[in-house]
């Protein structure tokens, strides 16, 4: 600066600058927040310069649009699981799903009970002198079993055996009246001594339960239990005729 107050050129060759050096240093506070405010408004824009350069880039784009595909491909997935689940269950179109047919239980290690059995009017016989035989032993209270001793009898008759219902003198007033109700041939025979019946107990089932023994073409027996109309007639076909199951 000169006497006179102009602004003169220095020695470094720069322009002259009018520069006010304030006295007191607070009266630039207000410059400095304004400088402070400037810096973070550059700061945020760099930063979302980032952000968007990094999006933008093939690195990260690809493995979303993968893991996309993979969800759509989950997704497809059980939607086709769950409707051929549901259109089983319903008996829509469509393949059934296939369960296995109960069975009934089949014993054939026990031999032929020491009995004998008397037809109506005719002499008694021996039980091991029978062949190719379905022996039906009615239990007492078998009103409700009308259904399972008809199977039974249909299952001897398709497989050529004869079949006997067996009752004794606690159960033939059951015994005769399950016989009108069944539509294949039988006979009606009475356990003489109750033999059967006390061999049925002593092979574990019990006297309460409707049980049949199968005599093969051989003679082999098979003993019967937990009978149902929805049982497998497949494996007592087998052992009516002799086959092993």
């Amino acid at each position: 600066m000169n006497p006179g107050g102009e602004p003169e050129r220095d020695e470094s060759g720069l322009p002259p600058v009018d520069i006010e050096v304030p006295d007191d240093a607070r009266e630039l506070d207000r410059d400095v927040q304004a400088y402070r405010r400037e810096l973070r408004a550059l700061r945020r824009i760099a930063r979302r310069g980032r952000w968007h350069r990094s999006l933008s880039k093939d690195g990260v784009v690809l493995p979303l649009l993968a893991c996309c595909l993979i969800l759509a491909l989950i997704t497809g997935t059980l939607l086709t699981v769950f409707t051929a689940t549901s259109n089983q269950t319903l008996g829509l179109p469509g393949p059934p799903a296939s369960a296995p047919r109960p069975q009934a239980a089949l014993t054939p290690e026990y031999a032929l009970p020491d009995g004998m059995i008397a037809v109506d009017g005719q002499r008694p016989v021996s039980v091991s002198t029978l062949t190719h035989a379905m022996l039906v032993l009615v239990p007492p209270d078998c009103s409700r079993c009308a259904a399972s001793v008809n199977w039974l009898a249909g299952v001897g008759y398709n497989a050529g055996a004869t079949v006997y219902l067996i009752y004794t003198s606690a159960t033939n007033a059951d015994a005769r009246q399950l016989a009108r109700q069944v539509s294949s041939p039988r006979l009606l025979a009475e356990d003489v001594g109750d033999r059967l019946t006390a061999a049925k107990v002593l092979v574990g089932i019990p006297a309460s339960e409707l049980t049949a023994i199968l005599v093969g073409t051989n003679g082999a027996p098979t003993w019967v239990s937990r009978i149902s109309p929805s049982d497998d007639q497949a494996p007592l076909l087998r052992a009516l005729k002799g086959q092993s199951a």
